[in-house]
C-alpha cells in the first residue's frame, strides 16, 4: 500500500528528489542490510487491534448451539444453549486457527470438527466432542490428507467424510470410521478442482461439491458435484446442467428424502437445488439471490438457506425464491442456519445469533459476549489511520483506535476490510467478499457501503488515495475467473468505475500506488505458470494503459509504493526493484529476503520507503535504496498478508504479534 494524505504531496515529492543519484545502473546481487540509524525508532503498544468472539462454523443439536471461532487463540468450540441464553460449554482444539466445519452425528452425542490450519503436516485437523461429557476435550482423531477441512458430514451409520483443500493438489472425498479409527482417502473425482466446500452423506451414498474458489481462469474446473457409491466404491457425476456455469457447488444438505444443493454464483446469481435421492436425475432447480448460497435447513414445508446478507426462503412447491422479513438487526456474514420449533436459528458473523420466526416475523438475539462467549484478540486484515484515528479490519468488523483513549469502537461491516485509506477524515475501505468499497465517517457515526462492482471482482487488495484526481484506487483479485480489476471511487462526486484485466487475463492488481495522476499496478499471478510481476502505468481518468514494463522478478509483486520520480516494488519472494518513472526504465534490483519473502507492504513516510513483511519492518535508503532493519521480529498476526500505513505526522501503524503498534522512526537521510 502507499497510503499519502492531502496536504502532504510537496513534503514526499521534495524528500525524492534526493534519489536521483541511485538512477546509474542496476543491482543484481543481493542487498546488505545498511547499518541502522542511531537513533532506535520508538514503539508505543496501543493494545489489541481487533478483539472479539470471531466465528466461522454453527450446528444445532437439541437446544443448543455449538459455534466454531475463527481466527483466535486457541481455536475452541463453544456451547450456546438458547432457553437459557448462556455459553454452557467450551473446548479447545490442540491445532489450526479456525473451525469451518462441524457436523454432529444422529444422536446428537457426537460433534466433529474440522479446522483450518496455515500449513500442512502431521498434525490432527479433525476432531471430535463427546457431547455427553462436555468438560472432556476434544479428541483429535487425525488428519486428512488436505490440509484444511472445509465441510463435513455424518452418515446415519456414524461413518465421516470430510472435505476441503490448500494443498497442492485437487482436493479427496476422505472417510473416518469410527468403528476402526482409521481416516482413508477414497477417492479424488475431479483433478482439476481448486478447492471442496461441499459434502452429504446417507447410508448408500457420499456427495461430493467442489469447484474453483481460488485461483480460477485457466483449465480449472468449475461446479463439480457427484456421488460416491459406498459399497461399489465408485463415482458418478450428477450435477444440474444448469449449474456448470457457476465456479462451484458451495453447500450440500440431505433433508428426508432430498438433496439440497448450491452453488456459488460468480458472473452469475448462486443455484439452489432439490434432488431426488431415488433418483438423481430428478430434481428442481431455482435461481437464488445473491452470489453465495449455503448453510440449508427445512422448515416446515419451506427451505431457509443463507445468502451473503440475509436468510432467503426456498419454497419447492412454487420454486420460488424470497427473502425472510423480519424486525431485528442485520444478519452479515452467516456461518449456520439451522431449524427449531418452527424457527430459523441463524448464527452471524457479527457475533449473535438470532432465532427468526418467518410467521410473525421477529427475531429474538442472542449477544454472545453477553451470554459468555470468551473474547480474544484475532489475526487481522488490513490497517489504516488519519483523522486521529486508526483502524485494523478483522472478520465482520473494523476496529476504531483513538489513540490516548481506552475505548475502542467496533465497526460492524460485512466480510473483511482487506486494506483501507483514510482521506480528508473518512475512511474508505476495500471489503471482501463482493462487497465493494465501505466508508465510515466517525463525525457522523455513519457506515455503509459506497461503491459496488461486478461480483466476480471479489477480493479487493490493495488501496490508495491519489490527490491528483482525487480518486480512491483499489486493486483486486477476481478468485472465480481469473485477473483482476482497478477500481475508482471519487468520494466528492460519488463516480464509480471498474476496469477489469488492466494487467492481463492472468495477473490480478495485488500493488497499486500513484503518481501526478497516474496509477501504477502490480500484477501477481497465482499460478504456475504465465507472466507475474508486470508493472502497469494507467491512467484511472482516461480508463487507458500508458505503458508497462517487466521488472525481471520469479514472483508476482507483493507490494508498490511511490517516493519522487522512483516507484519502489516488492516481489512475493523477496526482490527488490525500483522504476525510474519519468524515464521508464528500470534502475535497480536487489534480494531482500532477509527482510521480506512472501506477502509485504510498503508506505512512502517522512520521504522514506518503509515495508513490513511478516516478520521485520524496514526501510529503504533514499539514494543507494540499500535495506536496514528498523524492527526485527515484529512477527505481526496478520490473516492475510503483512500491512503498514502512517498518519499524517509521520507515525507508522502496524501489528506486533497481535497487538496493534505505533513506530515513531526518524532515519536522519
Amino acid at each position: 500500500m502507499n497510503h499519502q494524505h492531502p496536504g502532504r504531496r510537496t513534503v514526499l515529492r521534495a524528500g525524492g528528489l534526493a534519489g536521483l543519484a541511485a538512477a546509474a545502473g542496476l543491482a543484481a546481487n543481493p542487498a546488505a542490510a545498511a547499518p541502522a540509524a542511531a537513533r532506535l525508532p520508538r514503539i508505543d503498544d496501543l493494545g489489541p487491534a481487533v478483539s472479539q468472539f470471531s466465528l466461522m462454523s454453527a450446528v444445532l443439536t437439541g437446544d443448543t448451539v455449538h459455534i466454531g471461532s475463527r481466527n483466535i487463540e486457541p481455536v475452541q468450540i463453544i456451547s450456546v444453549h438458547l432457553p437459557t441464553r448462556k455459553v454452557v460449554a467450551r473446548t479447545e482444539l490442540s491445532n489450526g486457527h479456525s473451525i469451518q466445519a462441524l457436523a454432529a452425528d444422529d444422536s446428537g452425542r457426537y460433534l466433529y470438527a474440522g479446522i483450518l490450519q496455515k500449513a500442512s503436516g502431521d498434525r490432527p485437523n479433525l476432531f471430535r466432542w463427546d457431547l455427553s461429557t462436555p468438560d472432556e476435550p476434544a479428541e483429535p482423531l487425525g488428519a486428512i490428507g488436505d490440509r484444511d477441512v472445509r465441510a463435513l458430514a455424518v452418515a446415519p451409520d456414524g461413518v465421516v467424510y470430510a472435505v476441503g483443500g490448500g494443498s497442492s493438489g485437487a482436493p479427496a472425498l476422505w472417510e473416518y470410521d469410527p468403528e476402526t479409527g482409521r481416516i482413508s482417502n477414497v477417492g479424488t473425482p475431479d483433478p482439476r478442482a481448486t478447492l471442496a466446500r461441499a459434502v452429504a452423506a446417507t447410508r448408500t451414498h457420499a456427495f461430493f461439491g467442489a469447484g474453483t474458489t481460488f485461483n480460477g481462469g485457466g483449465d480449472t474446473s468449475r461446479a463439480a458435484l457427484y456421488a460416491y457409491d459406498r459399497s461399489a466404491g465408485t463415482f458418478t457425476s450428477i450435477a444440474p446442467p444448469e449449474m456448470l456455469r457457476d465456479p462451484s457447488i458451495r453447500d450440500l444438505a440431505v433433508l428426508g428424502d432430498r438433496l439440497a444443493v448450491s452453488t456459488a454464483g460468480s458472473t452469475e446469481d448462486a443455484k439452489v437445488a432439490l434432488m431426488d435421492l431415488k433418483d438423481l436425475s430428478s430434481y428442481k432447480i431455482a435461481t437464488s439471490i445473491g452470489k453465495v448460497a449455503k448453510s440449508f435447513t427445512m422448515t416446515g414445508d419451506t427451505v431457509h438457506y443463507a445468502n451473503e446478507s440475509g436468510l432467503l426462503a426456498y419454497l419447492p412447491s412454487a420454486n420460488t425464491v424470497t427473502p425472510v422479513a423480519y424486525d431485528g438487526p442485520g444478519l452479515g456474514e452467516i456461518w449456520g442456519v439451522d431449524s427449531r420449533a418452527g424457527k430459523a436459528v441463524v448464527t452471524s458473523a457479527f457475533g449473535f445469533v438470532a432465532e427468526i420466526d418467518p410467521a410473525r416475523r421477529t427475531a429474538a438475539v442472542i449477544d454472545l459476549g453477553t451470554a459468555g462467549a470468551p473474547m480474544a484478540p484475532q489475526t487481522v486484515m488490513g490497517i489504516a489511520a488519519g483523522g486521529g484515528h486508526v483502524y485494523v479490519g478483522g472478520n465482520a468488523t473494523i476496529a476504531r483506535h483513538t489513540p490516548g483513549r481506552d475505548t475502542v469502537v467496533k465497526l460492524r461491516a460485512p466480510g473483511e476490510a482487506k486494506d483501507a485509506v483514510v482521506v480528508n477524515g473518512i475512511l474508505y475501505t476495500g471489503q471482501y467478499n463482493s462487497e465493494g468499497i465501505w466508508c465510515h465517517d466517525p463525525r457522523t457515526g455513519k457506515t455503509g457501503q459506497v461503491a459496488a462492482f461486478p461480483s466476480e471482482q471479489n477480493r479487493p487488495l490493495d488501496v490508495t488515495f491519489d490527490e491528483d484526481t482525487g480518486l480512491v484506487l483499489v486493486g483486486v483479485q477476481s478468485d472465480t475467473e481469473g485477473g483482476g480489476a482497478l477500481w475508482t471511487y471519487h468520494p466528492r462526486t460519488g463516480r464509480q468505475r471498474s476496469f477489469a484485466d488492466p494487467v492481463d487475463e492472468a495477473q490480478c492488481v495485488r500493488g497499486i500506488a500513484s503518481r501526478n495522476g497516474v496509477a501504477f499496478l502490480g500484477g501477481d499471478n497465482t499460478a504456475p505458470t504465465g507472466p507475474r510481476s508486470t508493472v502497469v502505468a494507467f491512467d484511472p481518468v482516461a480508463g487507458r494503459e500508458l505503458w508497462r514494463i517487466d521488472p525481471q522478478q520469479t514472483a508476482g509483486t507483493a507490494a508498490l509504493a511511490v517516493r519522487g520520480r522512483h516507484l519502489y516494488g516488492l516481489s512475493r519472494k523477496g526482490g527488490l526493484f525500483v522504476i525510474d518513472i519519468p524515464r521508464r526504465e528500470l534502475i535497480h534490483r536487489a534480494d531482500v529476503t532477509s527482510v521480506s519473502n512472501g506477502f509485504a507492504a510498503l508506505v512512502t513516510n517522512r520521504g522514506v520507503v518503509y515495508g513490513v513483511s511478516d516478520t521485520t519492518v524496514f526501510r529503504f535508503h533514499p539514494r543507494t535504496f540499500a535495506v536496514s532493519v528498523v524492527v526485527p521480529d515484529i512477527d505481526g498476526g496478520w490473516y492475510s498478508g503483512a500491512h503498514i500505513t502512517n498518519d499524517e505526522h509521520g507515525r507508522l501503524y502496524t501489528m506486533r504479534g497481535r497487538n496493534l503498534v505505533r513506530i515513531t522512526d526518524r532515519p536522519g537521510h
